[in-house]
């Protein structure tokens, strides 16, 4: 009885054609890696083991998956798929359905995979229209797979199948365990491969199903810088078109890019060339201008942030405006109806409602409450060169251009700070404070002239 699912992933290849320090699965792709999304696919069924079969450059690969929950295993002197396997078999438990995925294939769809895990025995196929350089799907009378000939050794006929092998495979760990103890490498390769097993189990009256994907792309694997860059794109395409059915408009669908994971509402407007990274979750009614960049923030509904800003780990309540050109950075919290204006810049900060930075200010390690106004060229000087110190601004302050607020200091309720003033100590609630030297006209001073 099959009362389990263990996941195997081949990893071990080198990945030459890269021409990289870098092992291939390990590049980037949509925000992660293209390892890391065999991973995400593989987690979303739930298996209850997943074997890693590292080779080349192992050590770089289990460093960067460390925190993963993976059983691993070396592929020493590889010779082949078949052989690779193998290296996982003692892993395997004895009652499990064993699904073999490989590592470089990171579009691979979990709604695919869920149809293969129906049938006893089964192989993920697609119909391409160019099957040059994949194995060719054999099928008999009644439709079940006899064989899998890879492209060097199929005969003209053969090459004429435009069914292909996925490279991934599904069957019993008995099974997997019995049929690989009798592949050889009698092939054109002179490697022990795993789609030999289909070939087995035909004989045995025990043929593999072929399930086909919808889209024939989710086969692609990628073997070279090229291959990276148009399956980047299929993915950005397949990640934009998922926002846009769930009510986010796309002023230029081609020029935004999704690298990673959005939670999101209705009515959202995103503009060009905007880039979503990490973890983000926004709200309705928001609207995003060209060339911002959003990453792991939560913006609230009807937050506006105009073009050219960039965002991280920032948190929004929602209908305030941001930008354009505002730097936040973490740490960063905006409340209702406020306004973070062009070249402002924040960090761990606080922004009560109604207040507004409109321009040309750093606000670092700040805490500003509601119905404030802070001047042009402000500067919270939160850093003595050793440490960090903290600036409390409290509700209905008005701070003065060009003013610097030296740290830790507290600016109380309803005070105003007169432009240019450099302050050092609190400030009393409702009062009037500045620091300005006196102002006097020095006679008998002459321009400069040009030599």
């Amino acid at each position: 009885m099959v009362d389990s699912l263990n996941i195997v992933i081949l990893a071990a290849g080198k990945g030459t054609r890269m021409n990289s320090k870098k092992l291939k699965v390990l590049h980037p792709f949509a925000g992660s890696t293209i390892i890391e999304h065999i991973l995400q696919t593989s987690n979303a069924l739930n298996p209850d083991k997943v074997i890693m079969v590292y080779g080349h450059q192992g050590k770089q690969l289990k460093h960067h998956l460390s925190g993963e929950e993976i059983h691993w295993v070396e592929q020493v002197n590889p010779n082949g798929t078949g052989h690779a396997v193998q290296c996982a078999l003692p892993l395997l438990d004895d009652n499990a359905k064993v699904l073999v995925l490989v590592g470089d294939a990171p579009l691979i769809q979990v709604k695919d995979l869920t149809q293969l895990l129906k049938y006893p025995s089964a192989v993920l196929t697609a119909q391409v229209s160019n099957p040059f350089g994949y194995g060719r799907i054999i099928k008999n009378m009644d439709g079940f797979i006899s064989a899998i000939v890879e492209e060097k050794d199929a005969s003209p006929e053969q090459r004429q199948v435009n069914e292909v092998n996925s490279g991934i495979i599904m069957t019993t760990a008995e099974n997997m365990k019995k049929w690989l103890a009798q592949i050889n490498t009698d092939n054109a390769q002179g490697e022990l491969y795993l789609t030999d097993i289909i070939g087995l189990a035909h004989k045995e009256d025990k043929s593999f199903k072929a399930v086909q994907v919808e889209d024939q792309r989710t086969i692609n694997g990628i073997n070279d810088r090229v291959q990276l860059a148009k399956n980047e794109a299929i993915k950005q395409q397949m990640l934009r078109e998922n926002l846009m059915l769930q009510g986010v408009s796309m002023r230029d669908p081609d020029s935004v890019q999704i690298r990673g994971f959005v939670d999101c509402g209705e009515d959202i407007s995103i503009d060009a060339g905007v880039i979503l990274e990490g973890e983000n979750k926004i709200a309705d009614d928001v609207s995003i201008g060209a060339y911002c960049i959003i990453k792991n923030c939560t913006l609230g509904k009807g937050t506006r942030i105009a073009p050219h800003s960039m965002l991280e780990e920032v948190v929004t309540q929602g209908d305030c405006d941001i930008g354009p050109f505002a730097r936040l950075r973490p740490g960063t919290k905006v409340a209702t109806k406020a306004k973070i204006g062009n070249f402002v810049e924040t960090k761990k900060t606080t922004i009560g409602h109604n207040s507004k930075a409109s321009h040309l200010t750093y606000l670092g390690d700040c805490e500003i409450g509601d119905n404030c106004n802070i001047g042009a060229g402000t500067i919270t000087c939160n850093y003595d060169g050793v440490n960090k110190f903290k600036t409390i601004i409290e509700d209905e302050v008005f701070i003065g251009s060009d003013s610097q607020l030296i740290a830790p200091v507290t600016i109380g309720k309803g005070a105003t700070i007169g432009a240019g003033s450099t302050i050092t100590k609190d400030v009393e609630a409702e009062k009037l404070t500045l620091s300005r030297a006196k102002q006097r006209t020095i006679e008998g001073w002459q321009k400069p002239e040009k030599n």
